[in-house]
């Protein structure tokens, strides 16, 4: 499908998000290091934006040629890079969101789960989850490509690569169970966020001298703002193609914008976001 106009786009957000994302990487890892289980959430949001922005390369290809000569293999794969990043971004700004509800609430109580070694655990699991589900997913999609076109799984297609899957019944049930379970995971998530937010407001407004002794109220107060709207946005949309398949090209475009918008979380997140590491250090360990 020819869409110079999803090509532009895509194309603003390669433009945008790639810089941003890759210079945010870069900080953390180079001035903040893994200091906080907040540092490596974000780390592992960050390269999740960029294996997102990875696979818009291919899609600004196809929505500006009308062609795919890359095979229906590379398709899923690429497919799969943009799933996943809805699932990971997800779970990594709810951690965050999580880790900061412990620090501002619970700051003592919290702290021996608020450990690196623990987050870095938390983070290789969600990846693990992530590429399993992988596996279903593409066989699911794979009945219906062809080796001309990407990124249209319109269900009602019966082309595919291979006569056993065009007639396999699973692989529908496969798929639609799938759409249902990555909808229920992002409610959930959603609802998380509300009451992190909700539990940490009530604090610093009722209970601060029970709380951490928070220095900026106000960029906690914009973590929750971002992270709730990144859901409401451009999580959930993309997330009910399960109900509007019609719809897929234009909510996955618009979901690929949250990239370009993570690298506020760093910066809200951390005073000293663009000091040297022994500059926050002090602040991190405050975390």
């Amino acid at each position: 499908m020819k869409n110079p106009v999803f090509a532009l786009i895509y194309g603003s957000i390669i433009a945008i998000g790639l810089p941003l994302n890759a210079i945010a990487l870069w900080i953390l890892l180079r001035r903040h290091g893994s200091k906080s289980s907040s540092a490596v959430f974000m780390i592992n949001l960050a390269i999740s934006d960029l294996l997102l922005i990875i696979s818009l390369f291919m899609r600004v290809h196809y929505y500006s040629s009308d062609t795919w000569q890359f095979g229906w293999l590379p398709c899923i794969w690429f497919t799969m890079l943009f799933r996943n990043n809805i699932r990971t971004s997800s779970i990594f700004i709810t951690f965050i969101s999580v880790d900061r509800l412990l620090a501002v609430v619970y700051p003592l109580r919290s702290r021996h789960l608020r450990t690196t070694s623990k987050a870095v655990r938390g983070a290789v699991f969600v990846w693990l989850v992530v590429h399993v589900v992988n596996v279903p997913e593409g066989f699911g999609f794979s009945k219906h490509l062809d080796n001309q076109t990407c990124f249209e799984f319109n269900t009602g297609n019966n082309s595919a690569i291979n006569g056993t899957l065009r007639n396999s019944a699973l692989a529908d049930k496969l798929q639609l169970a799938i759409g249902y379970f990555q909808l229920v995971l992002l409610f959930t998530l959603l609802v998380v966020n509300i009451l992190s937010m909700v539990m940490v407001s009530w604090t610093l407004h009722r209970h601060l001298n029970d709380s951490a002794k928070v220095d900026n109220k106000l960029n906690i107060k914009l973590i929750f703002a971002t992270n709730l709207m990144m859901f409401i946005v451009f999580f959930l949309p993309v997330s009910l193609v399960v109900f509007f398949d019609n719809l897929r090209p234009v909510l996955s475009c618009l979901a690929s914008v949250n990239c370009c918008l993570d690298p506020l979380l760093y910066y809200f997140s951390f005073d000293g976001f663009w000091k040297k590491k022994e500059g926050v250090e002090i602040s991190l360990a405050r975390d």
